[in-house]
């Protein structure tokens, strides 16, 4: 039995949560019961009609990377129409929601709790238009996987807004996708939409801010293909920032985002940083292969990030003192990524920039500054939006 009880659930339960008239489902591989059942499988069979789905980055079935998604328009498990809604914003999704002909959206990702994944702004920006469009929101929520106890990391600015951070949040937030959305509807969405959208959210039953995922006995699907554990999406509001330099991040590796490596790297870096004695952090030196990706097909050296307590991990400042240490050992080696996938175009340069949602890392560390100073204090989430104690 699950320690906790996710909104699908719920949903598949008591059919009459998702309202009246014609449903769509915004969801891929992640929206599964406990039993991995499909949500879709699962819903229809309690007597939800589902009318369409909708699809975000690496499609419903997960066979595609980051910054693709699938192509087909028919869902050949269900028979249903597939709208694809990846990079799609503004009167494109308008249009593609009018198109699809449903009145009500739910919706059924699993987050990883991090202002730059992107599954959060394919709901923000469908409630967006399904506010313009005069359609129904509906969340069936689920566990924040790395805990909601606190948040850390800076806002955005808004002229680093991107699909990795449409407004400003901190980089782990600290929120269920049910409380993010309660959140952008009563403090971004007026703004974009002109009015908030109709929203309700189907909460999660015995869920805690302190849980992480191996609390809550759910069980763990990939949210994307470079995710691949619950480890994994641990260090992503930190190492996920290494997509912005020119360090391998573990792609290609059955570990991406803990495995962090470069060609330039030496033996002074894994003792420099077990020196610094990190809370939370173990480090082990490692040597890997990408398979595609950065360096594929070269052998690097580089580090391993051990998560040793979860509660006392601090990923953003974990990462962020990776990358001074790079700066300070390796000047002439660490560098900065210049073209990110996955993003419209932007005016910005240095895809870091986006992902930490402004150029205060990046001067900084060239600058020869301390970037520890730019993250701030770990603080609890607070507002009228949160569910759940």
């Amino acid at each position: 039995m699950s320690a906790v009880r996710t909104g699908a659930q719920r949903l598949c339960a008591d059919p009459t949560l998702a309202g009246p008239g014609r449903l769509g489902l915004i969801t891929n591989f992640t929206g599964v019961l406990p039993d991995l059942t499909s949500t879709v499988d699962g819903a229809r069979a309690a007597g939800v009609e589902l009318a369409a789905l909708f699809s975000p980055e690496h499609g419903i079935r997960g066979t595609v990377q980051a910054g693709y998604s699938e192509a087909e328009a028919v869902d050949p498990a269900s028979g249903l129409p597939v709208f694809d809604t990846y990079l799609k914003s503004g009167a494109a999704l308008d249009e593609l929601l009018v198109d699809s002909t449903v009145d009500t959206l739910l919706y059924d990702l699993q987050d990883i709790g991090t202002r730059f994944y992107t599954y959060i702004w394919t709901m923000f920006d469908v409630m967006v238009s399904a506010a313009r469009t005069g359609k129904r929101f509906v969340v069936l929520d689920r566990p924040n996987p790395v805990g909601g106890a606190v948040c850390e990391g800076p806002g955005l600015s808004a002229e680093f807004a991107s699909f990795v951070g449409r407004v400003s949040v901190p980089v782990r937030h600290g929120l269920t996708v049910g409380e993010l959305a309660r959140h952008l509807n009563a403090s971004a969405v007026p703004a974009a939409a002109g009015r908030p959208v109709d929203l309700d959210v189907i909460a999660l039953d015995g869920w805690r801010r302190d849980m992480t995922a191996a609390d809550t006995g759910q069980p763990w699907v990939m949210p994307s293909p470079n995710v691949p554990t619950a480890d994994s999406a641990l260090v992503y509001p930190g190492t996920g920032l290494f997509e912005g330099t020119n360090l391998s991040e573990g792609r290609g590796t059955t570990r991406p985002f803990e495995l962090i490596g470069a060609p330039y790297l030496d033996a002074r870096f894994v003792p420099a940083l077990r020196a610094l004695e990190l809370p939370g952090a173990a480090f082990r030196e490692v040597w890997f292969t990408p398979t595609f990706h950065k360096y594929a097909g070269q052998a690097l050296r580089g580090v391993q990030v051990h998560v040793t307590d979860a509660r006392e991990f601090e990923p953003v400042r974990t990462a962020v003192t990776m990358l001074a240490t790079l700066r300070d050992l390796y000047p002439d080696g660490f560098g900065w990524r210049t073209n990110g996938s996955g993003v419209e175009q932007t005016a910005h340069r240095h895809f870091v920039d986006l992902l930490w949602g402004s150029d205060d890392l990046r001067r900084t560390l060239d600058a020869g500054g301390d970037p520890r100073a730019l993250v701030p204090p770990r603080s609890a989430p607070v507002g009228d939006h949160l569910l759940y104690p």
